[in-house]
């Protein structure tokens, strides 16, 4: 079986600096940090298994979402052809994912 490979949207990339600027600014740099570098782990570890997660048809076909410690959502898509997962969009804290969905 061969890995997929694992590409960040700019959104993605955005949110996930933004994401950290808020903790460090909660918290600390050094949990920014650690937090941010596990969602990272986290999005790279669908090159194994990239089907894990929910399928959400109803918002966008091929949009899938994984669960980051209850807190972080992640979408991605999944495109067997290319053997690629499309990390597109990271939320955090209950932000409203499905609406951002729903309005394009």
């Amino acid at each position: 079986m061969t890995d997929y490979r694992v590409v960040f949207a700019p959104e993605a990339n955005k949110q996930l600096i933004a994401l950290y600027d808020y903790i460090a600014e909660a918290a600390s740099a050094a949990i920014a940090e650690s937090y941010t570098d596990g969602v990272v782990d986290y999005c790279e570890s669908l090159a194994q298994f990239p089907h894990r997660g929910n399928q959400r048809d109803d918002l966008v076909p091929g949009l899938r979402i994984i669960h980051y410690k209850k807190r972080t959502v992640i979408t991605f898509a999944v495109d067997d052809e290319a053997q690629e997962v499309d990390i597109m969009e990271i939320w955090h804290g209950g932000q409203q994912y499905e609406a951002f969905f729903t309005i394009q």
